[in-house]
């Protein structure tokens, strides 16, 4: 375990600085990894974005509370596959190569979206329609368990070792963006085609728009090298033979395993998905906000605290990953309750201002627990199976810890009757994580991906 867990101290003097690659390259790298990512993200939270139009178009509409709290489940579906995704394409990525993973990550995730987009409702097809639904809302799942880790390990392996969270952190924009992209172009759809014609057929070019976008990002990425310590690694026949047996079968990195999903992900991934995903619930549902009002409302919060993933994880270069995560995941818990509570005060009369600045400080701890979190992970485990160990807790903790957080939550206020009920579930897991992080964790920036 110590030689897996340097302490900080002695490291950069057991080895000589890291030799910084050019800029043009960091950036090319970046430009690729991001824009990739990006648009995965984007094709994955339109379904949560279109839930309550989806649940009307794949669903009876006798009983449309039940219809939403399904097409909540099918939503949670494609975040509860995406650990399956991680070990499936994680074993690849560790195999064969970071780039060429990623490749058909994407192409997967297109595809599917794209599909999403061409199928026929309930009233044609009856309970089919539901089911082919789940069917590629799994597909995407899959697809992104083998994105992020691809993404973020490959721009991890390029990125100087004193600059690692900085150089990161920008792949940690991602999927804000592509949320913020997502209903950005749902707006746009909604007010160009009116809310009727939205509505009855409009939803779908958000879907079908995603494959002119894939085809884009696949043409970027496939003229990207490899990463260097995996080509390195390669040409030294240091590969992992079984990177899965390798990460979970041994004691030794399935303890690393376990500390990086409770004492860090699985916090990230609550605050993550109440700050962004279940306040645009909240606001439309309890609130009882205006769709397009609640859309704007994120979408500006979103656009003004996106550059605060950029601080964070550059931040985290000279303090550390571990009290910027922890941090992030103790604020939430204390304050999701009286924020909530000013978000109802406010809905009604309106106020959206002041709904702005609400949403924005949920956003603002989503930065801080999620700005650090690719350095911190890349960090924990040797090249030869890093794609493979961080991909399952990261998606573990995103996708099933987080992920649930719309249902669960919605499902807490249904039966309780409390607009408040869902709260306790994030807040109950942000205080486990910053308990088990605050025990359990090792700080390890700057650590070079090198030292094997």
């Amino acid at each position: 375990m110590d030689q897996l867990h340097p302490s900080h101290g002695d490291a950069p003097e057991a080895r000589a600085p890291d030799p910084a690659p050019p800029r043009n390259v960091i950036w090319r790298v970046i430009g690729a990894a991001s824009a990739g990512t990006l648009i995965e993200w984007y094709d994955f939270y339109l379904f949560g974005a279109l839930a309550t139009i989806l649940s009307a178009k794949f669903f009876p509409g006798d009983d449309p509370t039940a219809g939403f709290l399904k097409t909540l489940a099918i939503f949670a579906s494609g975040f509860i596959v995406r650990p399956f995704g991680a070990i499936v394409f994680g074993r690849l990525g560790d195999l064969v190569g970071r780039k060429y993973t990623f490749l058909l990550t994407l192409l997967l995730m297109g595809g599917s979206t794209f599909l999403i987009g061409l199928l026929p409702g309930y009233a044609e097809i009856g309970v089919f329609a539901p089911l082919l639904l789940t069917l590629l809302r799994l597909v995407q799942g899959l697809a992104l368990g083998g994105e992020y880790g691809g993404a973020a390990t490959y721009v991890a392996e390029h990125a100087p070792d004193s600059r690692r969270g900085f150089y990161t952190s920008f792949i940690q924009t991602t999927a804000t963006l592509g949320l913020f992209a997502s209903l950005g172009v749902i707006l746009a759809c909604r007010e160009t085609l009116g809310k009727d014609a939205f509505e009855d057929w409009g939803w779908r070019i958000p879907f079908l728009l995603s494959i002119v976008l894939v085809l884009l990002s696949y043409w970027i990425r496939i003229r990207m090298e490899e990463s260097p310590l995996f080509a390195k690694a390669r040409s030294a026949g240091r590969l992992s033979k079984n990177p899965i047996a390798e990460s979970f079968a041994r004691p030794a990195n399935r303890r690393l395993v376990l500390i990086a999903l409770f004492g860090a992900v699985a916090g990230q991934g609550v605050v993550w998905y109440t700050g962004q995903f279940y306040a645009l619930f909240f606001l439309q549902r309890a609130a009882g906000v205006e769709f397009v009002t609640a859309n704007l409302t994120v979408v500006y919060a979103l656009l003004l605290a996106t550059p605060f993933f950029i601080f964070f994880g550059s931040l985290s270069d000279k303090i550390g990953r571990k009290p910027i995560i922890l941090t992030g995941c103790l604020l939430a818990a204390v304050l999701y309750v009286p924020t909530y509570m000013g978000m109802m005060h406010f809905a009604q009369p309106l106020n959206q201002p002041m709904l702005v600045a609400l949403v924005f400080l949920q956003v603002l701890l989503v930065t801080m627990v999620y700005g650090p979190i690719a350095a911190f992970l890349v960090e924990l485990f040797p090249t030869r199976i890093r794609y493979t160990s961080m991909s399952l807790p990261y998606h573990i903790g995103n996708g099933v810890f987080g992920g649930l957080t719309p249902y669960v939550a919605s499902l807490l206020v249904e039966r309780t009757g409390n607009a408040y009920a869902g709260l306790a579930y994030p807040i109950a897991i942000a205080l486990v994580t910053v308990v088990v992080g605050a025990l359990l964790i090792r700080e390890r920036r700057g650590a070079s991906l090198a030292d094997e």
